[in-house]
């Protein structure tokens, strides 16, 4: 049995997607999951880059997107009434209801759902509170320990060389985003591709340009 770690943030509707669609697309196979939430803005701050919410046209661009593959995947999903939000508190939320910076799928399927269905406010307070006490959180998701919990798993995130949510890593491969899922799926099969020379390759094509920051 594989052992798959799945890093989400709440914020990423991409993980949305990605959360919802994983049962399906690994459909037959033997495999776990752990789910570690991690905070996206810290990859993105890390790596120094702007999130695609972030940068104009783009953020048109990807919530289209998004809707379309809700739309063309079967999976229910609506805009929340403001994007990007802080996703801090859904996240220590989850950390809160788990054990070692983990999240069960529950947890994260309430919370997913809490954010990319019905459009409304993620960030209002009142719905904040009865999601928390419809979860009952096992301890204080504002207390330290959630807190270095969840910066703990980002840091290792980052140390890992992870860029981007969601990512699922196996086999210390990383899968980033809701289209890596049928080369997630092929990996788990034991495509032959990956018994070649290609995955190693590809991370050694030279830089032609290099940007200053």
């Amino acid at each position: 049995m594989k052992h798959i770690t799945f890093y989400l943030d709440f914020i990423s509707p991409y993980a949305h997607l990605a959360f919802e669609k994983l049962p399906q697309a690994l459909e037959g196979l033997s495999y776990s999951v752990d789910y570690r939430p991690v905070l996206f803005a810290g990859l993105l701050k890390h790596h120094g880059q702007l999130g695609p919410a972030e940068i104009a046209g783009k953020r048109d661009w990807t919530y289209r997107q998004v809707l379309w593959l809700a739309h063309a995947n079967g999976i229910e999903l609506q805009m929340p009434a403001a994007h990007p939000f802080n996703p801090l508190a859904l996240l220590r939320l989850a950390v809160a209801c788990g054990d070692n910076g983990l999240a069960n799928r529950y947890v994260c399927e309430t919370i997913f759902r809490h954010v990319w269905r019905g459009g409304a406010d993620a960030s209002d307070a009142q719905r904040f509170d009865a999601l928390k006490a419809a979860l009952n959180p096992k301890r204080d998701p504002s207390s330290d320990d959630v807190k270095n919990e969840l910066k703990a798993n980002t840091e290792g995130a980052i140390s890992a060389d992870l860029f981007g949510v969601p990512t699922c890593v196996v086999d210390a491969k990383h899968f980033w985003g809701f289209d890596a899922l049928p080369m997630l799926r092929a990996y788990l099969q034991g495509d032959d591709w990956f018994n070649g020379t290609a995955w190693d390759e590809a991370a050694r094509v030279a830089a032609g340009l290099v940007r200053p920051r």
